[in-house]
C-alpha cells in the first residue's frame, strides 16, 4: 500500500520514517493545505497520515484508492468522518498520546488562575509588593471543580485535582462515574448543575455537539467567582461571549489553550484582560507524548496493512 503524509509541521519524519521503512513501506510526506492540494498530490494513496489538511467529501470521493486515514492527535475535526463511513474509509486517530500532559496543564493553568500567579508575577515586577492585590484566595479544599466531559483526558484530570483536595463534580451524557474504575469520587451532575456549582470549570469535551456550549447565558448562570479553563478545542467557548462576560464581571477569569481562530492574533482584543490566560495550543505537547504520537501514527498504518483493522477506530467500517 502506498502512504502519503499529506501535511506535517513537526521538525522532522524520523520517527515515522524509521518505523514505516522497517516494514519496507512505500511513503512520500506532502504539505497539502487545500481540498485541491490533495486531490492533486494523493491520488494514488491507499492511506493518508493527516494534521490539518481538510479531508472533505470532495477529497475521498477524488481518491479512489483511499482505504485509511490516521489523523496525528485526538481532533477529527477536519475529516469528514460521516462521508468516510459512507465511502468504506477507516478513520484513526490517536487519542492517548498526552493524555498526562493535557490533564497536568489544565491543573497548571487552574493554580495560575486561582492563585493569582500570573497576575500577582506583573503586579510584583511592575507595581509594588504587596500581598492584597491578590485577595481573595481560596483553599482548594474549599473549592468545587466541574469536569465537563470524562473520557480518558477528563477522568485523568479529575484524578489528579481531587488528588489536590478539590471536590469534583461532573458532567458527560455518556460516562457514569463507578467504584469498579474508581472514579466514584466523580459526583455525576446534569450541564446546569455543574454550571452554577463550581467554582472552577475545567472542558474535556469534544468540539462535535458542543459549539458555543459556553455562551453568554451560560456564563451569566456561573458564579461571578468562578473561573473556566479550555483545553479541548476552540469553538467550545464563545470568545465574543467570554470577552462580554469578563468586561461584566460575570465571571473571575479564563484560561484558554485553544482559540476559534489559531494562531490568534497578537492584537486581539480580548487579549487585553488582566485575568484571561492564554497559551498557544500546547497542552498536548512534552517531548515523550511528541515521540509517542509520532510513532503511534506510524504503528497504527502497519497494523491496518497486516491486520486490515486499527487499535483506535473513530468511525465503524
Amino acid at each position: 500500500m502506498k502512504v502519503i503524509i499529506t501535511d506535517c509541521d513537526h521538525e522532522n519524519i524520523e520517527i515515522e520514517e524509521e518505523i514505516l521503512s522497517k516494514d519496507g513501506v512505500e511513503y512520500s510526506l506532502s504539505q497539502c493545505k487545500t481540498e485541491e492540494d490533495l486531490i492533486e498530490q494523493c491520488m494514488d494513496a491507499n492511506i493518508l497520515i493527516n494534521q490539518y489538511a481538510p479531508i472533505s467529501e470532495r477529497v475521498m470521493r477524488e481518491l479512489k484508492a483511499l482505504k485509511l486515514v490516521v489523523r496525528y492527535g485526538v481532533g477529527v475535526d477536519n475529516i469528514d468522518v460521516e462521508a468516510a463511513t459512507k465511502l468504506g474509509i477507516q478513520i484513526c486517530n490517536v487519542p492517548d498520546y498526552g493524555m498526562n500532559e493535557v490533564a497536568d496543564h489544565a491543573i497548571g493553568l487552574i493554580m495560575a488562575l486561582s492563585r493569582k500567579i500570573v497576575t500577582m508575577n506583573q503586579y510584583t515586577k511592575n507595581m509594588v509588593w504587596d500581598y492584597r492585590k491578590a485577595i481573595p484566595i481560596h483553599r482548594n479544599s474549599s473549592m468545587t471543580v466541574g469536569v465537563v466531559g470524562l473520557g480518558r483526558i477528563g477522568r485523568n484530570f479529575a484524578k489528579k485535582v481531587h488528588g489536590l483536595g478539590y471536590n469534583v463534580i461532573g458532567y458527560d451524557i455518556y460516562y457514569q462515574p463507578n467504584s469498579e474504575d474508581g472514579t466514584d469520587y466523580i459526583t455525576k451532575v446534569d450541564f446546569n448543575k455543574l454550571v452554577s456549582e463550581s467554582d472552577i470549570i475545567s472542558i474535556h469535551c469534544p468540539l462535535d455537539g458542543s459549539e458555543n456550549l459556553f455562551d453568554y447565558e451560560t456564563f451569566k448562570a456561573m458564579r461571578d467567582s468562578a473561573y473556566i479553563v479550555n483545553v479541548a478545542r476552540g469553538g467550545i467557548i464563545n470568545e465574543g461571549d467570554l470577552d462580554r462576560a469578563l468586561d461584566e464581571g460575570l465571571i473571575a477569569g479564563a484560561a484558554l489553550d485553544c482559540m476559534e481562530k489559531e494562531p490568534m492574533d497578537a492584537n486581539s482584543k480580548i487579549f487585553r484582560h488582566e485575568n484571561l490566560i492564554v497559551t498557544p495550543h500546547m497542552a498536548w505537547y512534552s517531548e515523550e507524548a511528541a515521540r509517542e504520537l509520532k510513532a503511534k501514527v506510524a504503528q497504527q498504518v502497519i497494523k491496518f496493512i497486516k491486520e486490515g483493522k486499527v487499535s483506535y477506530p473513530v468511525n465503524e467500517i
